[in-house]
């Protein structure tokens, strides 16, 4: 498959794996933080400077472990679990995971699903997606910091409704920060090597977030 037509699919929001449930921590961040539609910007800036380096750093590690020594991709769950000192965000992510890896698993069948154990995290399972369908590094930092953006912008239209055109402009408006995020992480293939960049206030919300009894989201 053409890799960008490869990056088009598993960038659709209609992809089945549960995406519609998360806000990338949006959701809290109204909820206790007081944020509203107009400071989605920032808040996308803020993600891009500290979780999505995360994420993305994890999937090509995992991707480089996927290519060439499965038995190490343990120890990049680990590394990513450690750079997410939240529960409620690592249990979100594993959420996604399972659903990434009951599409990927069964579109790309390999022996090496098995190596990921039961909840692998979303980054860790896009990593060994792009490792057995033939997505390169550049391209997998790409998908996880648009994916990751995009997961916002969906979710600011549900939260606090705006015209969707502004969202496509919030989205729009991020891409010379992810493109800056290309050449910093797509060399990477240790597990050390992963950013270790935090948000206190999103674990934060994230924490009271798990108390909230009407929400659309789960994180």
């Amino acid at each position: 498959m053409a890799a960008d037509l490869l990056l088009a699919l598993l960038a659709d929001a209609r992809l089945p794996v549960g995406a519609h449930t998360q806000s990338g921590g949006l959701e809290p961040a109204m909820t206790h933080g007081g944020l509203r539609a107009a400071d989605v910007p920032r808040f996308l800036v803020g993600r891009l400077a500290t979780c999505v380096p995360v994420d993305a750093g994890t999937a090509v590690v995992a991707r480089s472990r996927g290519l060439g020594d499965p038995v190490g991709l343990p120890a990049v769950e680990e590394a990513w679990a450690a750079r997410t000192p939240s529960a409620p965000l690592r249990a979100a992510a594993r959420v996604q995971g399972r659903g990434y890896l009951r599409m990927a698993s069964r579109l790309w069948p390999d022996p090496l699903w098995a190596a990921l154990g039961r909840e692998p995290a979303r980054p860790v399972v896009l990593g060994v997606l792009a490792a057995l369908a033939g997505l390169d590094a550049a391209r997998l930092v790409r998908l996880v910091a648009h994916d990751d953006v995009a997961t916002v912008t969906a979710a600011a239209l549900k939260l606090d409704p705006a015209d969707p055109v502004e969202a496509a402009r919030w989205t729009l408006q991020t891409h010379d920060r992810i493109e800056a995020l290309v050449p910093r992480l797509a060399r990477l293939t240790d597990p050390e090597q992963i950013p270790a960049s935090s948000a206190p206030l999103l674990e934060e919300f994230s924490l009271l977030h798990t108390r909230t009894d009407q929400r659309l989201f789960h994180a």
